[in-house]
């Protein structure tokens, strides 16, 4: 197994992980053979770089997920929009999954629609506006 391989089985693990929010060892065994025999994209090689970006997001993601929740909470969030995101360029499936998780993670932002021209729709909940 490559380094991207590696990667991919993390990524699945700590997915499953994060959905089923159970560290036993019947569900760490359970985690590790659907990782395993999930079906891969072999056609499709992500870089080594873009994964590690991707995994630092990942990282970032979480602590700022928690501010978000305590701004909602403290400072009322009444205003909506709707924004267009742009796609970065060579994405594999993988990492345009791994996109549209980590924009959903954070409270304030959900993603409506993945468009097949490379924009994602993106939907955040903001503060009033003090005009």
């Amino acid at each position: 197994m490559d380094t991207i391989g590696y990667l991919n089985l993390i990524l699945r693990l700590a997915i499953w992980f994060l959905l089923t929010a159970n560290f036993s060892l019947a569900n760490i065994i359970i985690g590790v053979s659907v990782a395993l025999l999930l079906p891969g994209s072999p056609k499709s090689r992500a870089r080594l770089k873009d994964w590690l970006r991707a995994l630092g997001k990942i990282l970032i993601a979480i602590p700022q997920a928690y501010v978000e929740a305590f701004e909602i909470i403290f400072c009322p969030h009444t205003q909506e929009e709707i924004t267009l995101e742009r796609v970065p360029p060579r994405r594999t499936s993988g990492l345009i999954f791994l996109d549209i998780f980590l924009i959903t993670f954070t409270p304030k932002t959900i993603v409506l629609k993945y468009r097949e021209d490379g924009w994602y729709e993106v939907h955040r909940v903001v503060r009033r506006s003090k005009t």
